[in-house]
């Protein structure tokens, strides 16, 4: 994208430049536009529970930047003549039921014929140009929250590869439909510095994204990252998906790991996640009145981490 000959504009309010969650233009004074898109290949064998997940997963970008989703446009690539119409229909059932959770309208979309199946929404929000969350806000002694638990790329492939029980394929279902909504109501009260929400660069990518969008270093608590159980036992049958060894791959220079942390965790922050919690960068005693608040609320929600300093090019510390 660096090369493309991209026009600047006033009221462009988030664009390229930190590789933020989405879009925001500013329309007037008091209004800003919120634009996202996202869809992939289905992760789950019910094609009801991949249009809710893809659905889930293409909104939360919207609450990432603390906005309220307006409306959504299927987009579709459907191989017709390999697949029932039947499959196709319980996808956009699955979607629009999230998406009037959502509190959003359809308005549309479009398809395509593909050989290969995708699913996923192109969706519009409102937010306040002066109520922005962004990853590139985040301050010196900021305590950091995440509010869903990390494994979900590493249980999407034990599915597709027949090993997950339908207790494990339920966890993933119940954890990647949920809504980002209700913890980005919870934290609208709190004013954090910073948000972003963790998907396909994993949470240690996210968490790096944040880390130079705001030049800043964080340090991340491995003890106090919520990761899903059943993740670890399929880590350490080496069950990573492709796109872990990539993040890794990528990001690893930017990382500074203690001693005495086990590596199969470690390999795990790297998990690219379908439709994954929300990062919040705010202070105390803020971030633990929130962190409790989501926990009465029944989210997964904890403090994992703290930034500790500047850093101009952005760096992450693990510690045990």
């Amino acid at each position: 994208m660096r090369h493309l000959p991209v026009k600047s504009d006033p009221r462009l309010l988030v664009g390229l430049d930190t590789s933020d969650d989405a879009g925001v233009f500013q329309v007037n004074a008091d209004t800003a536009l919120i634009q996202t898109l996202d869809f992939f290949t289905p992760i789950i064998d019910s094609p009801f529970d991949f249009g809710r997940i893809a659905a889930a997963n293409a909104l939360s970008d919207i609450y990432a930047m603390g906005g309220t989703a307006i409306t959504a446009m299927n987009i579709v690539c459907f191989p017709a003549d390999d697949l029932p119409e039947d499959v196709l229909r319980q996808t956009l059932t699955g979607g629009l039921a999230v998406i009037h959770e959502a509190g959003a309208v359809l308005v549309g979309g479009h398809s395509v014929d593909d050989r290969e199946f995708k699913y996923g929404l192109s969706v519009t929000g409102l937010v306040h140009p002066d109520q922005i969350w962004t990853n590139s806000h985040a301050q010196t002694g900021d305590r950091i929250i995440l509010t869903k638990p990390i494994g979900t790329g590493i249980l999407a492939t034990a599915v597709k590869g027949k090993l997950a029980d339908p207790e494990t394929t339920r966890q993933l279902v119940d954890i990647t439909c949920e809504l980002n909504k209700a913890a980005a109501d919870a934290a609208m009260a709190f004013k954090p510095h910073a948000c972003t929400d963790v998907t396909g660069f994993g949470l240690a990518g996210h968490l790096l994204e944040m880390a130079r969008a705001s030049g800043k270093t964080l340090r991340l608590e491995m003890g106090a990252v919520p990761f899903i159980s059943a993740a670890v036992e399929f880590g350490r049958m080496g069950l990573f998906p492709a796109g872990a060894y990539a993040n890794k791959k990528f990001f690893d220079h930017s990382i500074v790991m203690a001693e005495g942390i086990d590596p199969i965790l470690a390999d795990l922050l790297f998990d690219p996640q379908t439709s994954g919690g929300l990062l919040f960068s705010l202070p105390e005693p803020g971030a633990s009145d929130l962190a409790a608040a989501m926990q009465d609320q029944g989210l997964s929600a904890a403090i994992i981490g703290e930034v500790t300093g500047d850093d101009d090019c952005g760096a992450l510390q693990l510690m045990p």
